[in-house]
């Protein structure tokens, strides 16, 4: 790289790998994407696979003035290692993914959690700007949440902080896949209400078809307001633990807009008598949050991320940095 290079402000490529698509863009200093692209995630063709996908998406978007690669995954996530522990959807144990993707693009490279990743771009550029406790709550297939405490983006001792999704809010409740009775996860997860929906003899495919049906079917107001009821008593849990300044939904089932945050606002006051409950926001970040906030991790290593003063102050790890032969 030449010196007239190296005066240039750093870009970077963000990576985003979903069980369905990954999604990667290149981004300038600002944090705005210059070029976007999405390829299928091959998961069923095995894990040599996806890993061969990403390294393809990272690649096709790499070259100058690019100075680092945000990847961020799903699963149990080995931050400073750039592992993916364990993603049961994508087949990978133990893949050192960042390691693949450094060695082919000759960057250094930073692995996150998607959704620790969503955060950390909600924090910069959505609702969570200035906000220094802040709970940010993914609703999908399961559920998950990033968690900024103090102005600091909470990882945990083992690495797995955020597992909202198994909260215990029902007493020998639901079956969740986790093994564990009573999660959240087990009623407002989007496949939990599907399945919980198709169980009264009704039919449908995805949670909105579901929400769809609100106030036409007494059997989705049923199954919605368990749901909305559940997430809400989880809510008290973690506020009373962090004491959350604002708590921000995302993901696929935060479309549901006021028949999501409506009830869950009522839930959650209820459960805090003493006490006012956080404001309960959607998120407008929409289905990339995650990509983002792969951008600002790298963005951040290479202390070009903007509006850096307010980043979360723990969202510069250890790069993983090429191989060299």
């Amino acid at each position: 790289m030449t010196g007239t290079e190296t005066r240039r402000p750093a870009h970077v490529v963000a990576v985003d790998l979903g069980g369905t698509t990954i999604k990667a863009a290149r981004y300038n200093a600002h944090g705005i994407a210059e070029e976007t692209l999405r390829i299928p995630t091959p998961s069923s063709e095995g894990p040599d696979a996806v890993v061969a996908a990403v390294v393809q998406a990272a690649r096709a978007l790499v070259r100058p003035p690019v100075r680092a690669v945000g990847l961020c995954a799903p699963g149990l996530i080995d931050t400073d290692g750039g592992i993916v522990r364990f993603a049961s959807n994508l087949g990978l144990r133990d893949t050192p993914l960042a390691e693949a993707v450094s060695e082919a693009v000759r960057l250094p490279v930073l692995l996150e959690h998607d959704v620790r990743a969503a955060c950390l771009a909600e924090r910069q550029f959505g609702l969570g700007a200035g906000v220094s406790d802040l709970l940010v709550v993914v609703l999908g297939t399961g559920l998950a949440a990033g968690i900024v405490s103090d102005g600091r983006l909470l990882r945990g001792a083992t690495g797995i902080a955020g597992e909202f999704g198994h909260i215990p809010v029902h007493a020998d409740g639901e079956l969740c896949t986790c093994g564990q009775r009573g999660c959240v996860e087990a009623y407002a997860a989007a496949g939990a209400l599907v399945r919980r929906y198709c169980r009264t003899g009704n039919t449908a495919d995805t949670a909105a078809d579901i929400t769809a049906r609100l106030d036409s079917d007494p059997a989705a107001d049923r199954v919605w307001a368990e749901a909305t009821d559940a997430l809400g008593r989880a809510l008290v849990t973690s506020t009373v633990l962090l004491d959350h300044q604002r708590i921000v939904l995302a993901g696929g089932m935060a479309a549901a807009g006021p028949r999501l945050t409506d009830p869950v606002r009522r839930s959650l006051q209820q459960g805090l008598a003493w006490r006012t409950a956080p404001a309960v926001e959607i998120s407008p970040l929409g289905a990339d949050a995650g990509l983002l906030g792969a951008a600002l991790h790298a963005l951040t290593a290479t202390g070009a991320a903007p509006g850096q003063g307010r980043a979360c102050r723990d969202a510069s790890p250890r790069a993983q940095t090429p191989r060299r032969a």
